[in-house]
């Protein structure tokens, strides 16, 4: 299993368009959120470069996940069942915050692991370190997270760093019903 103390959160590089690609277009992942359409490379290139990283000029902070440092990287694909050690650093995912609202300190979250890095406890810890950050450095009051009633997975996620389900939107989306989630800070 990982060691998640060794989870950096960093700013988006231009070299992570693959990587970028490839998650957003991962169309069974769409149902858990907004996405409802293929991004082109193009696209991500140009949000890549656009963003600043700076929350409160962009009014919403993409974040990679990043195993680093003697830590395991993915082997999966090249056959191997057990990760290896590595030295390198490995983007696993990204966490965003959006509907960032200053004035009332508080912001939606979202998250993303690559299927292979999932069930390691990595998002549990990339969470951690967001609300810390967000807490200590942003200020900010709470955050919360939509996440479809049916996604086990994530809202066991988010209940494990703190949130907990304070609403239910019946037929928020097309398939069905959303949980509303909330973190105080």
């Amino acid at each position: 299993m990982s060691d998640p103390s060794h989870i950096t959160l960093r700013k988006l590089e231009p070299d992570d368009l693959p990587l970028l690609y490839e998650w957003e277009n991962d169309a069974a992942a769409w149902l858990d959120g907004d996405t409802h359409n293929p991004l082109s490379k193009a696209d991500l290139r140009d949000y890549i470069m656009r963003t600043t990283g700076d929350i409160y000029k962009d009014g919403q902070l993409r974040l990679m996940i990043c195993l680093s440092d003697e830590n395991e990287s993915n082997e999966a694909e090249q056959g191997r069942e057990e990760p290896v050690k590595t030295a390198a650093t490995q983007p696993v995912g990204c966490i965003d915050l959006y509907n960032v609202d200053i004035r009332n300190r508080k912001a939606a979250v979202a998250i993303y692991l690559s299927p292979v890095w999932r069930k390691r406890r990595l998002g549990t810890q990339a969470l951690l370190q967001l609300k810390t950050y967000v807490a200590n450095i942003l200020c900010f009051r709470f955050l919360y997270a939509l996440v479809k009633t049916d996604n086990i997975p994530s809202l066991k996620l988010f209940q494990s760093v703190g949130f907990h389900t304070i609403a239910c939107l019946p037929n928020w989306v097309n398939e069905g019903d959303v949980f509303v989630l909330q973190s105080p800070l």
